[in-house]
């Protein structure tokens, strides 16, 4: 666990927050849809405990992805895992935010929050996991600062990625960093690899982002011409 006083404590925590930030931006939806249907005097209550109950249910999950990642070849799968995510960052999707219902009871709209940042956050536990070099207080602290920065922020960062598609690059390049530092120091990779390519961190890592910003940038391309040819296809019954 590196030292707080340390600058690879703070980077990791960077690192931790850019995560959140970039994985995250879906959770402000999720509570504005999970709270629309409250009282307006609710609301307030209903965002403050919902995200309460969110964080405390992801450093749980997290604690325990941090415990399995000890093991042999969870750390290649992980990585493995991100690289996919990181990739999939880069290939634009449909909302999917229409399945959320609006809780009417106070209870109602924390469930609903809770249980949605829970299936959600997948791609975050295996991410932060990663970042956080085992340490659980890396973790906690990570996501304790970057709640209020996802939350009250996400309208100003999904703005920035609307506007600047090269923040979600530097994302998605993080992630796959992440992966890449992450398969090298699984259990079960040979100590002679770390040992036979010099600056083997950095080498995975780069490899890592590299790998990420080229396949992601592929599918994205290969996806755009398909979308186009969806869209100026004749309907059924026009001719």
């Amino acid at each position: 666990m590196p030292e707080i006083t340390s600058s690879l404590f703070w980077i990791a925590v960077l690192q931790i927050i850019a995560i959140d930030i970039m994985l995250g931006g879906d959770n402000a939806v999720v509570i504005a849809l999970a709270c629309r249907k409250l009282p307006p005097e609710q609301r307030n209550k209903g965002i403050f405990w919902g995200v309460v109950g969110a964080i405390g249910l992801r450093v749980a999950m997290i604690f325990f992805a941090l415990q399995l990642l000890a093991l042999p070849y969870l750390k290649i799968v992980g990585g493995l895992l991100l690289l996919w995510i990181g990739v999939k960052l880069l290939v634009p999707e449909e909302d999917d935010h229409e399945s959320i219902e609006g809780g009417t009871t106070l209870f109602a709209a924390i469930k609903t929050i809770v249980i949605a940042d829970a299936v959600m956050s997948l791609d975050n536990v295996i991410a932060v996991a990663g970042a956080s070099h085992g340490s659980i207080v890396l973790v906690t602290f990570g996501i304790l600062v970057s709640i209020p920065i996802v939350v009250w922020g996400s309208k100003l960062v999904l703005t920035l990625m609307d506007r600047f598609p090269a923040v979600i690059t530097v994302g998605a390049a993080l992630l796959g960093w992440i992966a890449g530092g992450m398969m090298l120091t699984d259990p079960a990779m040979p100590g002679e690899v770390a040992k036979a390519v010099p600056y083997a961190n950095y080498v995975f890592s780069v490899a890592g982002a590299v790998f990420v910003v080229v396949v992601g940038k592929w599918v994205a391309s290969r996806q755009e011409p398909a979308a186009a040819q969806d869209v100026t296809a004749p309907q059924d019954g026009q001719k």
